[in-house]
C-alpha cells in the first residue's frame, strides 16, 4: 500500500510537469504588457502567466496574514 501511494504521487507529479511543459511550449508568442503607460519587455505569454501565478501565490497569503494580524490587534 505504501509503495502504491509513492507510485501514484510520482505519476501525478510527472503528469503535472507534462501539462506545464505542454502549456509553455504551446504559448511562445511574445507579448508586451502595458500598464499605466509603462510598457514591459516582450516575453512569451507562458512567462507572463507564470509570473502572474507566482505574484498571486505571494500576495494572497501575505494579504491574509496581514489582515489576520490587524484583526487580532483590534480584538485585544
Amino acid at each position: 500500500m505504501r509503495n502504491l501511494k509513492k507510485v501514484l504521487l510520482v505519476a501525478l507529479i510527472l503528469l503535472l510537469i507534462l501539462v506545464v511543459l505542454a502549456f509553455v511550449l504551446e504559448n511562445q508568442q511574445p507579448v508586451s504588457l502595458l500598464f499605466l503607460g509603462w510598457a514591459g519587455p516582450q516575453l512569451p505569454i507562458s512567462v507572463m502567466m507564470v509570473l502572474a501565478l507566482l505574484v498571486g501565490m505571494l500576495l494572497g497569503p501575505g494579504l491574509s496574514w496581514f489582515l489576520r494580524r490587524t484583526l487580532r490587534r483590534k480584538r485585544v
